[in-house]
């Protein structure tokens, strides 16, 4: 199933451990209608990198295998709110969160997170707080400039 031009339903719910711990991470009706808005925030991203093909590493996630991964309840994944990606065709990571961070016009965004040099966390709701920032490997979080 397409959500958007770029992006699938199997693609933003894939997940190695949900296999491997044999959970079922289908989405219910709401989330998938919640990453559609997901994919919709992803197709504006690839857009200003240049239509860069972006790789999804974690995108929905049922409370089961939220927890599995060690993740918080309140995580925007398990409400199909946010995505986890990289798009090596463009640079890294942070050159990536750096570019959404400075689009204009400016791409709304609930949080976006330059994640342990290894990839970028974007979400979307309601009310965005357009929070910006890094986590480094001590789980330190600071800003994103």
């Amino acid at each position: 199933m397409m959500l958007s031009p770029h992006f699938t339903l199997a693609e933003l719910t894939v997940s190695d451990t949900a296999a491997r711990k044999g959970i079922d991470n289908t989405p219910s009706p709401a989330m998938i209608e919640n990453l559609k808005k997901t994919a919709a925030l992803l197709e504006e991203v690839r857009t200003l990198l240049g239509g860069k093909p972006i790789i999804v590493t974690s995108g929905y996630r049922c409370l089961a295998l939220n927890r599995a991964i060690g993740s918080g309840d309140s995580s925007q994944h398990v409400q199909g709110q946010a995505a986890d990606f990289s798009c090596p065709g463009f640079g890294p990571p942070l050159q990536i969160a750096q570019a959404i961070y400075a689009a204009k016009p400016p791409i709304k965004f609930d949080q976006l997170i330059h994640e342990f040099q290894s990839w970028v966390h974007i979400s979307w709701a309601p009310e965005p707080r357009m929070m910006a920032l890094t986590i480094n490997e001590n789980g330190t979080n600071y800003g994103l400039a």
